[in-house]
């Protein structure tokens, strides 16, 4: 099946450099490109990628904005938000508005290519080094901004079984649904079968966002 994909970038030269990288894959398409975030917006609503492939800083509506946009409007595609910043900020803000993954500008082809993989499967593209950053931020803010309502978060989070409970914290440790299989010695699509449900029972859209979630709830700590 092939990946189909957006380029949202002010930049014409960083919009045509990617599309020439990522039209070169076999499983990757470009259908579209946008100079803004509003424009992104409503290619998106227009050409339904699987994936966005978002800049930051864009005139009119910033990448930030226009990917809560995408995701408020229930749209399918996932987010992939590029930027040749990394800070902080903008790796917190970006999985906040509902970003599938993060991932700077000065990548390899490969690794742009596979990123859009990652996230078009439903993985959570998040490097180590980010996850750890992420972990350290939220245990140094007193009150961190919540992803949905504490007292829905509580109820939610009770649901959760003991196994699913330890599948969540190893997302937000940054592992894949492989490296948990071989954490916990089971198979790989039993610890698919515990992601979804995770997902299901707290209302998330994908493994971004429960990651988010386990360090809202402060079920992971800087070790």
């Amino acid at each position: 099946m092939t990946i189909r994909v957006l380029i949202a970038d002010d930049q014409m030269m960083v919009r045509e450099g990617f599309s020439v990288l990522l039209n070169a894959m076999p499983d990757i398409e470009v259908v579209g490109e946008a100079v803004n975030g509003r424009e992104a917006v409503d290619r998106v609503r227009e050409l339904a990628p699987d994936v966005v492939l978002m800049d930051i800083r864009m005139p009119e509506l910033n990448g930030i904005e226009a990917t809560r946009e995408i995701v408020a409007a229930d749209a399918a595609a996932k987010v992939l938000v590029l930027t040749t910043f990394d800070l902080d900020e903008y790796v917190y803000q970006a999985l906040r508005a509902g970003a599938s993954g993060f991932l700077l500008k000065d990548a390899s082809a490969r690794q742009l290519a596979d990123g859009v993989r990652v996230v078009a499967a439903g993985e959570a593209l998040l490097a180590p080094s980010v996850t750890r950053r992420l972990i350290t931020e939220f245990s140094r803010l007193s009150e961190p901004p919540r992803l949905i309502p504490s007292a829905a978060a509580r109820t939610a989070y009770g649901e959760l079984t003991e196994r699913e409970t330890e599948v969540l914290v190893l997302i937000a440790q940054g592992l894949s649904n492989a490296e948990i299989a071989g954490r916990l010695v089971v198979a790989e699509s039993t610890i698919k079968t515990h992601v979804s449900r995770v997902l299901v029972k707290l209302g998330l859209r994908d493994r971004t966002q429960a990651a988010v979630f386990a360090y809202e709830a402060r079920l992971v700590t800087p070790g």
